[in-house]
C-alpha cells in the first residue's frame, strides 16, 4: 500500500509538472495573450527598461547582483524598523542588527534560514513586504537565470541570453503569481489563518492563558512552497497545526514543493528541441530521489529497535506519521525549501546523513526552482568531460563542445560547496563561541554544525531542532556562507552559457556521444555520486555515520 501511494503522489506530481512544463515554455517564449504582453511592456518601460535589449552573460549576472542587493538593503532596513512602522498589532520591536542581516540574506538568496520565530519576532509588514515579497522575486532570480542558462546550452549561436528583468517578471506575474493564489485560497478552506488581526487569548481546560498567534499566514505560505523558499509564518513551520493543519493540505504542500523544480526539467527538453533531454535530466534526479526516500522511509518506519516502539515518532506529528513526515523530508531537502512537517533532528542517523547529502551535493536533486536545473547542468558538464576522456574524443553536449574554460568554471561552481560546508563548518566545530549552539555531544553534535553548514551553503533553510541558530557567530557566519551558496554557483553557470553560446553548434555523427539514453543517466548519477563521496564521505563517517555506528552498539546520543 505505501508504494502504491508514493507511485501515485509521484505520477501526480509529474503530470501537474509536465502541464506546467508546456505552459512555462509559452510564458518564457513571450507567446503570451496580448493584454499581458502590453501589461509586461507598461511595467518595464515605467521602470526604465527596454525589455527587447539582450544581455551578454555578465550584464545578466550584474543585474541579478543589483536587483539582490536592493531587496536585501530594503528587507534589512525594514526588520530594523519594524518597531516603529505599522502593521504591528502586537508591538513587536526591531530585530538586531546581525539577525537582521541574516534574515535579508537569507531571503535574498532563496535560504529562508530562519534564526528566529516568526509569530514572535516579526511584525505583519515584515512578513507581508519584507519576507513575501522576497519568496516571490528570489524564486524568480533563480528562474530567470535558469531560463537563461538553459539559453546558452540550447540557443542559436549569438551573444546574448535575454533580459533578465522581463525573465524575472515574467516568473513572477504569469507562473509564481498565479499558483500562489490558488494554493493560498486552497489552504485557507483547509484552515490556515490569512487576517491582519493581531494575537488572541485563549483559556484552556485547565484554567491557564495562552496566547495563540494568527496572521495573513495563507499568502505567505502558499509562496514559501511554490518558490521552494521553505520560511515559516510560525516557529516550528509546517509542523504547526496553523500551517499545515489536515492531510490534504500536507499533500498539496509537498506537491508544490517540488512542482517547478521538477517542471524545469521537462521545460529544457522543450527549449531544446529534444524532450528526450529533459526525460534524461528528470531521470537522473528522479532515480536519486526515489534512492534517498526509499532510505529514509525504512528507517523511520522501522523505528529504532533498542526503544521497540515500531515508527520512529518522535518529533513527527501523529496526523501525518513517519511515512508522510519521510515524504516531506526528503522532498524538502531535495529541494531547496527548508519547510518541515517533523522535526529532522529526531530522524534516524542514517535518515539524517540522507537529507544532508542531498543538501551536499548541491541540491540538484529537483532543488530549487531554476536553481535544481542549473545546478545539475554542472554535473552534466563536468560527465560529458569525463566521458570525453573514456572514449578519446572532444567531449560535446547538444551540439556545441565542452572545453577547458566551461570544465573550470564548473569546477570553481561545485567548490563553492566544500568551501561553505567544510571550510565554514569547521571553523564551526573550532571556536568557542560556535559551538555554544551545538545541543548534544558526540557524533551527533557534529551532524548539528554539518547538517546546518549544509542547509546555509545549499540554500536550503532547515535545521536540527535545538541547534542554537540565533548566536550572532552563526547569524554572520551562516550568512556569509547563504552568500557564497548562491553566488559562486549563479556566476560561473551565467559564464558557461555565455561561452557556450558563442560556439556554433555540430550536427550530431555517428561518434557523438548520446547525451539522452540510459547510458547517460547512469554516468551523470555515478558524477553526482562520486563527486558527492569524495568530498563529504569522511566528514559523514566522523558524524551521522559514526553515530549510527554506536546505536547498533547501544549507545545514543
Amino acid at each position: 500500500m505505501t508504494f502504491i501511494a508514493y507511485g501515485l503522489y509521484f505520477a501526480a506530481l509529474t503530470g501537474l509538472a509536465w502541464a506546467l512544463a508546456a505552459a512555462m515554455q509559452r510564458v518564457f517564449d513571450g507567446r503570451l495573450p496580448s493584454g499581458m504582453l502590453r501589461v509586461e511592456t507598461a511595467l518595464l518601460r515605467g521602470a526604465g527598461v527596454d525589455p527587447a535589449r539582450g544581455m551578454t552573460w555578465l550584464g545578466y549576472g550584474m543585474a541579478v547582483l543589483a536587483f539582490n542587493l536592493a531587496g536585501f538593503v530594503l528587507l534589512y532596513t525594514l526588520l530594523r524598523l519594524q518597531g516603529a512602522l505599522p502593521l504591528n498589532p502586537d508591538g513587536i520591536g526591531g530585530m538586531s542588527a546581525d539577525l537582521a542581516f541574516n534574515t535579508a540574506v537569507s531571503f535574498v538568496t532563496n535560504t529562508n534560514w530562519q534564526a528566529y520565530s516568526g509569530e514572535a519576532q516579526l511584525s505583519y509588514l515584515s512578513q507581508m513586504a519584507g519576507l513575501t515579497v522576497q519568496n516571490f522575486v528570489s524564486a524568480g532570480t533563480g528562474m530567470a537565470v535558469a531560463v537563461a542558462i538553459v539559453r546558452g546550452f540550447v540557443a542559436p549561436k549569438g551573444t546574448t541570453l535575454g533580459n533578465f528583468w522581463l525573465d524575472m517578471m515574467r516568473s513572477v506575474l504569469w507562473i509564481l503569481l498565479p499558483l500562489s493564489i490558488v494554493l493560498a485560497l486552497f489552504l485557507a478552506a483547509q484552515g490556515v489563518p490569512q487576517t491582519l488581526l493581531g494575537a488572541v487569548t485563549a483559556t484552556g481546560v485547565e484554567g491557564g492563558e495562552q496566547i495563540i498567534a494568527r496572521g495573513p499566514a495563507a499568502a505567505q505560505i502558499a509562496i514559501k512552497q511554490l518558490g521552494t523558499n521553505g520560511g515559516g509564518f510560525f516557529g516550528v513551520n509546517s509542523a504547526h497545526p496553523f500551517e499545515n493543519p489536515t492531510v490534504a493540505s500536507n499533500l498539496a504542500q509537498c506537491l508544490s514543493i517540488l512542482l517547478i523544480p521538477v517542471s524545469f526539467c521537462f521545460l529544457f527538453g522543450r527549449m531544446a528541441g529534444d524532450r528526450r533531454q529533459g526525460w534524461a535530466i528528470f531521470a537522473t534526479m528522479a532515480i536519486l530521489f526515489v534512492a534517498g526516500l526509499g532510505v529514509v522511509h525504512a528507517y523511520e518506519v522501522a523505528g529504532n529497535p533498542a526503544l521497540g516502539l515500531g515508527e520512529n515518532m518522535e518529533g513527527k506529528e501523529q496526523r501525518f506519521g513517519a511515512m508522510l513526515s519521510a515524504l516531506w523530508a526528503t522532498s524538502t531537502t531535495a529541494a531547496s525549501n527548508g519547510a518541515v512537517n517533523a522535526m529532522h533532528d529526531s530522524f534516524m542517523p542514517l535518515s539524517g546523513m540522507v537529507t544532508m547529502v542531498l543538501m551536499q551535493i548541491g541540491e540538484v536533486v529537483f532543488g530549487g526552482v531554476g536553481a535544481g536545473l542549473y545546478g545539475m547542468l554542472l554535473y552534466v558538464v563536468l560527465a560529458v568531460f569525463l566521458a570525453g576522456l573514456m572514449v578519446g574524443r572532444t567531449p560535446e553536449y547538444l551540439g556545441r563542445k565542452i572545453e577547458s574554460r566551461e570544465v573550470t568554471l564548473a569546477v570553481l561552481a561545485f567548490l563553492s560547496m566544500p568551501l561553505g560546508i567544510l571550510v565554514g563548518g569547521a571553523i564551526a566545530a573550532t571556536v568557542p563561541q560556535a559551538l555554544a549552539a551545538v545541543q548534544d555531544p558526540g557524533p551527533h553534535g557534529l551532524s548539528e554544525i554539518l547538517y546546518a553548514y549544509s542547509s546555509a551553503t545549499g540554500n536550503n533553510g532547515s535545521a536540527f531542532g535545538g541547534w542554537g541558530a540565533a548566536l550572532p557567530w552563526h547569524t554572520t557566519a551562516l550568512g556569509v556562507v547563504m552568500l557564497i551558496g548562491r553566488y559562486a554557483i549563479i556566476l560561473p553557470m551565467l559564464a558557461i552559457a555565455g561561452s557556450m553560446i558563442r560556439k556554433p553548434k555540430a550536427a550530431a555523427t555517428s561518434g557523438t556521444f548520446p547525451t539522452h539514453g540510459p547510458l547517460f543517466v547512469t554516468l551523470l548519477i555515478l558524477t553526482v555520486l562520486i563527486l558527492g563521496a569524495l568530498t563529504f564521505f569522511p566528514v559523514l563517517a566522523l558524524g551521522p555515520i559514526a553515530e549510527e555506528t554506536a546505536r547498533l552498539a547501544g549507545q545514543s546520543f
